[in-house]
């Protein structure tokens, strides 16, 4: 969340310190709504979880990931009105039951499968 006292930028390398995310070499900057991430993520999964951390900060529309190398296969799923993790892996695993998969794949994000919402990116993995 963005604070009266912090930009945004300070407000999203908060959210990713308090989730444990190591993006010491991700510059991240912002241009209204948009952030902008350039530079190298540890790892691919780490990567996903910088760009999903930075876009459900409040007052981010939209995140560009610049960073090297491909996030090719990657997939995002935004969560509508009476979703659950369930529903979601339905539709995009093909079963309800994989909805811990997605669970396990969104933290530290997530704290628990049933504290979701509208609006809120989470990461779908591709394999379960």
């Amino acid at each position: 969340m963005i604070g009266k006292d912090d930009s945004p930028e300070e407000a999203i390398n908060k959210e990713l310190a308090d989730l444990g995310l190591d993006a010491k070499d991700v510059d991240i900057s912002v241009e209204g709504g948009k952030v902008v991430m350039k530079g190298k993520a540890l790892d691919q999964e780490t990567r996903e979880k910088i760009i999903l951390a930075a876009g459900n900060v409040d007052g981010i529309e939209e995140v560009e990931d610049a960073m090297e190398g491909s996030s090719e296969g990657t997939v995002f799923h935004t969560v509508e009105k009476d979703d659950t993790l369930s529903a979601i892996a339905q539709k995009t695993m093909g079963s309800a039951n994989k909805y811990h998969a997605i669970f396990e794949a969104n933290k530290p994000m997530l704290t628990h499968p049933d504290k979701i919402y509208p609006g809120q990116v989470l990461r779908i993995p591709t394999e379960a």
